[in-house]
């Protein structure tokens, strides 16, 4: 495992990402969405949760990808322009909510494994069926069942509020010889980002295309041990 730097937390007063934001290296936005803020909202209510594992798929360079062999009717959404949600229906019961990147007619989508629950908990916990607050959402198939989302959910423009990611205005050049964001003149404190292969594929293994907020009791994975040494520790 790697750790790198990844921008600051996101503050209550972010701004919708735009297209702009997704139309780039698949890892790089898979990285640069740590921290951020996934929002759905279900029935007048907001569902908000920090963005704290993703993964990123690329095209016929990458062997555990959808678009490995081509176009598809079912990854058809992976080709077309950024920033447009591809929710896919895997082992029999679970959805898989994904991002979708690069330039249009390049494949390339960032799954979205886990969040840390901000806001509608007790709509999650409902949907979940799971009073459980770190059980939540710690995982991609646990997160699309909190939050409610499914097949209908594909091919959706997730630059458009109601359903998109937040980012943070306050954002700009990274400076890393200080360990600190230096910001507007401002000085924020730092993620940490653990970099390691992907979970639970057959292909592409050594990949070092899974991202993830270190020391997060909300990264799917976690044996009972880590994760109550994590919670408590996040809770202190």
């Amino acid at each position: 495992m790697q750790a790198v730097y990844s921008s600051s937390p996101v503050r209550k007063s972010g701004f919708v990402l735009s297209k702009s934001f997704y139309e780039r290296d698949t890892r790089i936005v898979a990285f640069e969405l740590i921290g951020k803020i996934l929002v759905f909202e279900k029935e007048n209510v907001l569902l908000r949760g920090r963005i704290v594992e993703t993964e990123s798929y690329l095209g016929s360079e990458d062997p555990a990808s959808h678009a490995y062999r081509g176009v598809t009717p079912r990854n058809r959404v992976m080709f077309g322009p950024a920033g447009f949600s591809y929710v896919y229906f895997t082992y029999g019961f679970h959805y898989c909510l994904n991002i979708v990147t690069e330039k249009e007619g390049v494949p390339g989508a960032v799954l979205i494994r886990a969040v840390e629950p901000l806001e509608g908990l007790e709509m999650m916990k409902r949907q979940r069926s799971n009073h459980d607050f770190y059980q939540l959402t710690n995982g991609p198939a646990k997160l699309t069942q909190a939050y409610g989302i499914g097949r209908e959910h594909s091919g959706l423009d997730i630059t458009q509020p109601g359903f998109h990611v937040e980012g943070d205005r306050s954002l700009g050049t990274r400076s890393m010889g200080n360990g600190n964001l230096k910001t507007n003149g401002a000085s924020q404190a730092m993620l940490w980002v653990g970099v390691s292969p992907r979970i639970g594929i057959r292909e592409g293994k050594k990949l070092l295309y899974r991202f993830f907020l270190l020391d997060s009791p909300f990264v799917s994975g976690l044996s009972v041990g880590k994760r109550s040494v994590l919670v408590k520790s996040f809770t202190q």
